[in-house]
């Protein structure tokens, strides 16, 4: 059978302007911007020690991890150095809904995007008990 073997790429429809939008990912989560107007994350370049995957899941309909956004989806971003990348938030007085939080896989913490999309920020860790804390 053949199988899905990983995350080809996401795109969110903008409800405004799209280029504002992406120019704020650029600016504040530090996504490189390419010609076409998107960014391509290269998976190899990816120092964390769990080797780079992507996790898929779905989300009970009346279920909170979502809220506050009224979005059908969540993005989790692969993040390098989540101290810095909270700091780097906090300059541009970005609010963190919550987090930092270390979890058995690694760092965790949650912001909105300016069109009210929850983004998921990940520092990713092997897993192991020790992690929590």
């Amino acid at each position: 059978m053949a199988r899905v073997t990983g995350i080809g790429g996401v795109f969110i429809k903008a409800r405004g302007d799209a280029k504002a939008l992406a120019e704020w990912y650029r600016d504040h989560l530090g996504l490189e911007l390419t010609d076409f107007g998107g960014a391509i994350l290269n998976w190899q370049q990816d120092q964390a020690e769990d080797g780079g995957l992507t996790v898929w899941g779905t989300a009970d309909p009346d279920g909170t991890w979502f809220d506050p956004s009224t979005a059908g989806f969540m993005i989790n971003y692969r993040v390098d150095d989540m101290d810095g990348m909270l700091k780097q938030l906090a300059v541009s007085a970005i609010p963190i809904l919550q987090g930092p939080e270390s979890h058995e896989n690694g760092r965790f913490a949650w912001i909105m995007d300016p069109e009210s999309n929850k983004v998921e920020l990940w520092e990713p860790k092997l897993w192991d008990e020790k992690n929590k804390g």
